[in-house]
């Protein structure tokens, strides 16, 4: 019999040291920082006389990034250079401008500093509208 609550003693004792444990752990952050450059050196892409840049980095094993470059797209003329970035084609930029999740758009004025930025999925009526936007009345 003593030995019964010997091991019923042990088993609420390990139970509770186990629930305790349990409540002091920290949960591992579920999102990632989603960094975003808020420079980028205007030589690193392609169209650097554009008066505004729009850069889509992506990767090919992202689904949803072929339809962000697609809208992305519909933007290139003259004034808006539009510049895809896949990760798989040049890490180095990637890492470089510290992205960690695509797509990830940034729209850079001629001096490189980024004006707007998206983070994932974003609506074509969204993206035209923050291009705009940031472009102002002058400029059509």
């Amino acid at each position: 019999m003593e030995r019964v609550l010997l091991a019923v003693a042990i088993v609420v004792v390990v139970s509770i040291v186990a629930l305790v444990l349990r409540r002091r752990a920290t949960d591992a952050p579920t999102q990632p920082n989603r960094s975003v450059p808020e420079q980028l050196d205007r030589g690193d892409f392609g169209s650097p006389d554009t008066p505004w840049l729009l850069v889509a980095f992506t990767s090919a094993t992202c689904h949803t990034c072929s339809d962000m470059v697609a809208k992305a797209l519909v933007l290139a003329s003259p004034s808006v250079g539009v510049v895809e970035v896949e990760f798989g084609a040049d890490r180095d930029l990637h890492r470089r401008y510290a992205i960690d999740a695509v797509p990830t758009l940034v729209l850079a004025d001629r001096d490189g500093v980024v004006r707007r930025s998206f983070v994932g999925s974003v609506t074509a009526t969204d993206l035209w509208a923050a291009v705009a936007e940031a472009r102002g009345p002058d400029e059509t």
